[in-house]
This record gives structure tokens, sequence and C-alpha cells, in this order.
């Protein structure tokens, strides 16, 4: 028998976790800094209601109406049309690569959290903190060990069930998360760069925003709503005939929303209180929040919380990246969940070897000459530009085009109000999210360069 959520509540604490991962706290803050603050930040917001929760309410529905992970409910709700397991392919292919570098990006984070409590900023001399993160990632031994770590706790959480598992640690994590960003945040009202970042992150500022920005704005969305990875269909599986899928979509995009906003507000005070540039890319958290943390008062109590806010985040959105590769095993192998856990664990684990390696050059050392990147970006970029996307056009032209209007309104509450509500979400799904999706791909693929295109014709 199937587990459920045991409660509606329970469902919301896991989804928010999901969705509340490293791309809120780690990717969302820089990609805000580099497409300039207020404007993009607007903009995301706007795909998350108009893009991000429609495809949300099509992965739920998929997952409560067929019962099934990923694969299998393309092949239960259109068993004629068996072509289109492929969507559910992409999924489970998607959440195995990002757990594979996930992992190592969070025992990154574990890492800072031991370096902090040690005496990190008592101990090196402050202009050289930032490179401590150069000398963790290009040692890979101990990338390594950070490595296996996370993943073995990962693993251990979706050993026990949806309930005893998943569900009772993402009530902890998600809550634990909330509580820390809000202090993080309380603790950055009294810094002099507080109000610089306020008008940074809330203001609508034309520079830096191009029409790519838009794109990045939504593919953003997705990759914080966790979209087209195949985990919203799985935890949709587990949900009751009795809840409302539109409105406990709406409630975790609201959720995403606030807390995107926390963290941006956790970070840019800092770099503005130091007179930093904004637009740092992903070194702005391992390299450059460290140096300034040793610049604030109680420098340890801060910089200690900070990264164990990283790292619960990353387990509350790891934790579905096994949990959907493992559900899949299941139904398509017919394994216990124990033993499909610890055969996925350990096929990220081994996947991950060469992520955690890629600066050390340990394994593959010609393969950023060969392909331009280190086999960590190399995987990150695939994920992101191709994966991610293609699924999530999949999803939205099998809700749209494929599955039975009947069905789908079963997520919509009844009466007039109700079928109004699906009618702009059907019209949303057959043809603006598709068409939407395909720029995006178009942009990110570098087949059309839109910011070009436009300035050309301006």
């Amino acid at each position: 028998m199937r587990e459920h959520w045991s409660s509606k509540l329970g469902f919301l604490f896991a989804a928010v976790g999901s969705a509340v991962g490293l791309g809120v706290l780690w990717k969302f803050p820089y990609t805000v800094g580099q497409n300039g603050g207020g404007l993009f930040l607007l903009t995301y917001f706007i795909c998350i209601l108009v893009i991000g929760v429609p495809v949300l309410i099509g992965e739920l529905m998929l997952g409560r109406q067929s019962q099934r992970a990923a694969i299998g409910a393309y092949a239960v709700l259109a068993p004629e049309k068996s072509g289109w397991k492929v969507a559910g392919w992409f999924g489970v292919l998607s959440s195995f690569l990002i757990m594979a570098f996930y992992s190592v990006i969070a025992g990154w984070g574990m890492s800072y959290i031991i370096m902090s409590l040690s005496g990190l900023y008592n101990n090196t001399p402050t202009a050289e903190i930032p490179e401590l993160f150069t000398k963790l990632s290009h040692s890979g031994g101990i990338s390594l060990f950070w490595h296996f770590l996370f993943t073995l706790i990962t693993m251990g959480i979706v050993f026990m069930g949806v309930r005893k598992g998943i569900e009772f640690w993402s009530k902890i994590m998600t809550r634990a998360l909330f509580v820390l960003l809000l202090g993080l945040f309380f603790y950055n009202i009294r810094l002099d760069g507080f109000s610089d970042a306020a008008r940074f992150v809330f203001c609508p500022n034309e520079g830096g925003f191009k029409f790519s920005s838009a794109l990045e704005a939504l593919g953003l969305a997705f990759f914080t709503l966790s979209l087209g990875q195949g985990i919203m269909i799985s935890y949709g599986s587990y949900m009751r005939k009795s809840d409302n899928i539109a409105q406990m979509a709406c409630v975790v995009g609201f959720a995403v929303v606030i807390v995107a906003t926390l963290a941006a507000m956790t970070i840019f005070p800092v770099t503005f209180t130091f007179n930093l540039p904004p637009q740092q890319g992903t070194g702005l958290i391992f390299k450059t929040l460290p140096y300034l943390f040793a610049h604030l008062p109680g420098a340890l109590v801060v910089s200690t919380l900070f990264f164990v806010l990283f790292v619960f985040t990353a387990l509350t959105s790891a934790v579905p990246f096994i949990e959907v590769i493992t559900t899949n095993v299941m139904e398509l192998v017919g394994w216990t969940r124990k033993r499909a856990v610890l055969f996925v664990a350990a096929g990220t684990f081994l996947f991950g070897v060469p992520c955690a390696l890629s600066y050390s050059r340990g394994l593959f050392p010609s393969w950023q000459q060969i392909y331009g990147l280190p086999f960590i970006d190399t995987i990150n970029d695939l994920v992101s530009t191709w994966l991610i996307p293609i699924g999530g056009f999949l999803t939205a032209a099998y809700v749209g085009w494929i599955l039975k209007r009947d069905v789908s309104r079963e997520a919509f509450s009844e009466g007039k109000k109700g079928k109004v509500l699906h009618s702009i979400w059907h019209f949303f799904m057959r043809w603006l999210i598709p068409a939407i999706i395909i720029l995006i791909i178009l942009q990110r693929s570098g087949l059309i360069d839109f910011d070009q295109l436009f300035k050309g014709t301006a």
C-alpha cells in the first residue's frame, strides 16, 4: 500500500523544504545581483505566480491522479501514449545529476561549519579567508569526505520512509530554516548597508536588466520550485484525494517568494555594508561572505548560524532528489524501499566523485581543457540549460494536450470560480508556458541571443 502524508501540513513542510533549497540561498542572491536587483526580483515573483505555480499544479496533479512516481505517472494516465514516459525519465535523470554535485556543494557548507567553530576568524588573517575556499575545493580527499557524509545523512532520512523520514525531518528542518533566516535578517537590520540593500532588492532598476534577465528569472523560478525534476510528481502521489492541489501549490509558491526575499536580505546587507559589488558569482557564499563575517561583531556565531542554515536548505532539497529516484526504482524494479535507497545513494555518491575532485583534478585532469568547464560545472550547466527546461516543457505539453480535461479539473475547487480558474490554467499549460520554455532553451543554449536581437532592432 502506498504511503501518504499524514496531513496537509506535512505535505506543505516537505514541498516547501524541497523548493527552498540551495537554489534560493546559494544561486538566487548572486543571480539577482547579476541582473539588476529590484526589477529582476519583481520579474522573478511574476514568473513564480504566472508560470511556476501552474506547472507545480500540473506536476502535483500527475502524481496524485496516477498514484505513481514520475515515470509511471505518464504511463498510467495515458497508457496508449507510452512514449511520454520519456518526460519522467528527464526528471529522474535531472534529480540524479543534481544530487551528485549538490552534495559536494553542501559538503563544503558542512566544512565551513567546522571551520567557523574551530576558530577560523581568530587563527587566520582576514585577507587570507577568501583563499580558504580555494584550498578546500582543491583538496580532493576533504571534498570527498564531506560529499560522502552529506550523502549518508540524506540517505538515512529517505531510508525511514515518507512519514517517519521525509515528513518528520522536513517539519524540523523547514522550521529551523525559517528561524535561522529570521534571526540573521534581524541581525542585519542594524548593519549600515541594510537600507542600501533594501533599495537594491525592492526598487526597480533598469541597470543590468536585459531581455535575457527575464528568461533567467523564469529559469530560476523553475529551479527554486523543484520543477522539471520529477520531485513534485512523486510528492503529489503521496497527497490525499481531498487535498486542493491549486490551493496547496499557491501556498508553496508564496512561501518560496518569502524565503527568497529573506535570503536576499540576509546576504546583501552584508555586502553593501562593506561596499562590495552585489553581482559576484558563486564565490559570494564561500569566499566573500566568510571574509565579511570576520569584520562583524560575533563573527563566530553569525558565520556558524549562516552555514548551518546553508546545510539545512541543502538537506531539505537533497532528500527529494534521493526520494524521486528511489520511488521510481521501487516501481520499475519492484525493490523494497531500503534496497532502492542504498542503490540510489551509492549511485549518486559514485557519480559525485568526479564532481568532488573537479578542482583538484584528481580525476579527468584534462576535462576543463576539453569541455571548457570543470566537471562539476559541466553537469550543472547540462541540467540547468537542457534537462530541467526540456522536462518542464514536456510536462506542460502533456498536461495541456494529452491529459484529459476532466482529470485535471479535480485539482480545482468546485463551482463557477473553479471552472474559470481551470480554463485559465489549462490555456497557460497548453500555449503560454511551452512557448516561454522554448525561449529559455534557445537563449541558454546560445542558439539565439535575444539581447543582441532586441538591441539590433532597437
